[in-house]
């Protein structure tokens, strides 16, 4: 029987909360031409002169706060998905796992499973919903690197996940068990944000208007990731039993001075406590995994932020991280994408 491999990767995380090492992960991903997509020459400057000198060290600190003994959650528990996942498949499957920026790398993962002689690769980016400066990145770094091979096998990707009924059932009942301990006023949707320019640059015959074109999900506004959250939420939202009143779906984790989508988080957090909502439970479904932009930024920082602006209480749902369910869903999803494979042959 051939061995099929499959590649997990998630983000990427800083080797460790020094300052060097926090100023080398930012570079690498701030250098991306996916995530800040501006010409190289302004980029570099940016980067090196003035977000990674600057920024670094304020990182560290945020940093600091969230690795453990075992280091960053983002990859122990990518690290541990991965083991589980190839403990459900069949023997024929070869899993590993890699990081967008830093370590273990995509040529590392890839390199792994082609010592296997695997006959084709399923590269699963772990981001819900695409993006160019998440998945498209991902996909592009594979086949720049896969573009030097000699032989290069059959190699498939998952853009998106969003839909798989799985996924939206393990998010919706780590948000239940909140709900069946606390009578909460409001539910949040943070997911993180994306530079507008981004959006209308993926735009289908200028389909992408930023407004209420996101509120359905068709076929000219699949890949426009605000448009993907939106639907996101109104999955989860379903299956929690949720009106539309009752959710409010934000961005978060800006960075420069140019627009990017909105509604902001923290502004969001702002006009609730000024309309006398006291009690908040935050949903984070953009990551699969805990990290800084769900522990800390959701987690704490806005925390503080709505206690500060006069609110009671607000809950972050945990990531799905090792989740029997999220376990459930990737393997559903590998083993489909397989036969699809094979009823095409």
């Amino acid at each position: 029987m051939s061995k099929k491999g499959v590649l997990l990767v998630n983000l990427g995380t800083p080797d460790s909360t020094s300052v060097p090492d926090v100023r080398k992960y930012l570079k690498e991903f701030l250098m991306d031409k996916r995530v800040i997509d501006i010409p190289s020459v302004p980029r570099w400057l940016l980067v090196n002169l003035i977000i990674g000198p600057f920024r670094a060290p304020k990182s560290a600190e945020e940093y600091s706060k969230l690795f453990t003994d075992r280091g960053s959650p983002l990859k122990y528990y990518t690290d541990d998905l991965t083991k589980l996942v190839r403990e459900a498949l069949p023997s024929n499957y070869v899993i590993e796992y890699a990081m967008r920026y830093q370590s273990p790398s995509i040529e590392n993962g890839l390199t792994e499973l082609m010592k296997h002689n695997v006959s084709d690769i399923h590269v699963i980016p772990l981001f819900p919903q695409y993006a160019s400066a998440t998945t498209g990145s991902v996909i592009d770094k594979v086949m720049e690197i896969t573009q030097k091979w000699q032989i290069i096998p059959s190699i498939k990707f998952t853009s998106q996940f969003l839909e798989e009924e799985l996924f939206i059932d393990t998010i919706a009942e780590r948000g239940r068990t909140s709900m069946d301990k606390t009578d909460y006023d409001h539910f949040i949707f943070s997911y993180h944000g994306l530079p507008e320019r981004q959006i209308k640059k993926g735009s289908v015959d200028n389909y992408c208007q930023l407004g209420k074109c996101c509120n359905k999900l068709t076929p000219k506004n699949r890949y426009c990731y605000r448009a993907q959250c939106f639907e996101t939420t109104r999955l989860i939202a379903a299956k929690l039993g949720l009106k539309q009143e009752e959710y409010t779906v934000c961005f978060q984790s800006r960075l420069g001075k140019d627009p990017w989508i909105k509604p902001y988080t923290e502004d969001v957090l702002n006009e609730l406590a000024e309309r006398g909502v006291k009690k908040v439970l935050a949903f984070s479904p953009a990551f699969v995994s805990d990290c800084l932009e769900t522990t800390i930024e959701v987690g704490e920082t806005y925390q503080e932020d709505f206690i500060h602006a006069g609110g009671e209480q607000w809950d972050l749902v945990d990531s799905l991280n090792t989740d029997a369910k999220w376990v459930a869903c990737l393997k559903k999803l590998i083993l489909e994408t397989a036969q699809e494979s094979v009823s095409l042959v």
